[in-house]
């Protein structure tokens, strides 16, 4: 008996489930939470904030992801939605005694002062609703186009939220809610199980949560139904079409549920920052997140993180690193400090773009296929080692591995 054929006639093992499948998987995960366990007890507030600001980040590029990677959809928008999340929020959870000068009078803020389990959904679900409202116009144009309108979307709001003075503050800004359970404020150290939490670690462990459970809930949605019709749009629409994908369905589901995520993102970041005028939804935080999904990795949930880690992460730790005084001297070459960390963000996005259009999941998967090939390396003169189904992108394998590809028992998809 051959070796393929034993192979063949053994009883089958039963596997762990796939996120506990390889042993080093379970070490990197156990190494992980440790890590991270100890960057929360022992990192000063300073780095705390850095982490928070990329975790409500990685947030809002998760739900860029889901439109722009999944569902193939081009937007630039996804700072409007954010703001429009954040302004919901403060205006059910604003504290009405807030006080605007208009004109040179006193008038009061937009507030409702509801708590805080109230504010949160209510920014996703108001922006979704905003989703839903634009959506069936949006998507009727495709690529560059739709991504033109989404860009409209921003100057649109710009206009909006400088002109609406009660609501935002105008020009100046407002100030922004903090969670508050009972009398438990994040905005104020607390003291949890007999242990003082700062401020930041308090708004460290409510953002990791949230992170996480966007995070389980994306990459199971991909691996549903409708996540195989979004890849199918993206993948070719009109053979979406012909195996039975309902392609307004689909395309609104990802317009949806991306504008839900972005609006709970804007919401957390606004109450975190404590205060935000209106231009910084502009295009520029835009274009950091679509620069955040293509140096992260397209069509990823562990892309998404890892992109926010390199795009809004980096540029903070470059700074702490830097000299205060040589950021407004000459530096490296005669180029100020803040200009040379610039400079080198912008560098390596282009060689990003240019050697590895997958972004940094793309070279951990490279990492990985390349480990695999070692490991399963077979014997001089033995049988040549065969491929993992691990050794394959998880978007790639998924779809390949789905009724879209082999026609095998196809069935229409409900979108």
């Amino acid at each position: 008996m051959s070796a393929s054929e034993t192979v063949a006639s053994a009883p089958p093992i039963a596997e762990p489930p796939r996120l506990l499948r390889a042993s080093i998987r379970r070490f990197a995960w156990a190494l992980g939470l440790v890590l991270l366990v100890l960057y929360f007890l022992i990192a000063s507030d300073q780095w705390l904030s850095v982490a928070n600001y990329t975790m409500l980040a990685a947030i809002a590029a998760l739900s860029l992801n889901v439109l722009s990677g999944y569902a193939g959809q081009i937007s630039l928008g996804i700072a409007f939605f954010m703001a429009v999340g954040a302004y919901i929020a403060v205006w059910l959870g604003g504290d009405p005694a807030t006080t605007f000068f208009v004109n040179a009078q006193r008038v009061h803020a937009l507030g409702l002062n509801l708590p805080f389990w109230i504010w949160v959904p209510a920014a996703g679900i108001g922006a979704a609703l905003v989703g839903a409202l634009i959506g069936p116009t949006a998507l009727r144009l495709k690529g560059f186009y739709l991504g033109i309108v989404s860009l409209a979307l921003i100057f649109i709001g710009q206009h909006i939220f400088f002109n609406a003075v009660l609501l935002t503050g105008g020009p100046s800004g407002r100030s922004f809610p903090s969670p508050t359970f009972g009398a438990f404020d994040f905005s104020q150290q607390n003291e949890i199980l007999g242990i003082a939490v700062t401020k930041e670690q308090e708004y460290f462990l409510l953002i990791l949560v949230v992170l996480v459970i966007f995070a389980i809930f994306v990459a199971n949605v991909m691996r549903s139904r409708a996540g195989r019709a979004f890849q199918a749009v993206r993948d070719n629409e009109t053979g979406a079409a012909i195996i039975g994908v309902n392609l307004f369905q689909a395309k609104m589901g990802a317009f949806i549920f991306s504008s839900f995520i972005a609006g709970v993102g804007g919401a957390l970041f606004a109450s975190y920052s404590g205060y935000t005028r209106p231009d910084y939804w502009g295009l520029l935080l835009s274009i950091q997140y679509v620069a955040a999904i293509i140096v992260g990795g397209i069509a990823s949930v562990w892309g998404s993180i890892l992109g926010a880690v390199f795009v809004f992460a980096l540029p903070q730790i470059l700074d702490v690193f830097t000299p205060p005084q040589s950021s407004t001297s000459a530096g490296l070459f005669g180029i100020a400090a803040g200009d040379l960390n610039a400079a080198i963000y912008g560098l390596l996005i282009v060689i990003f773009l240019l050697f590895e259009p997958f972004g940094v999941i793309g070279l951990i998967r490279r990492g990985q296929l390349l480990a695999q090939r070692l490991s399963h390396r077979a014997p001089k003169g033995g049988e040549p080692a065969k491929a993992l189904p691990d050794s394959m992108p998880d978007s790639q394998f998924e779809v390949e591995s789905s009724a879209l590809s082999t026609g095998d028992g196809a069935q229409p998809f409900a979108g």
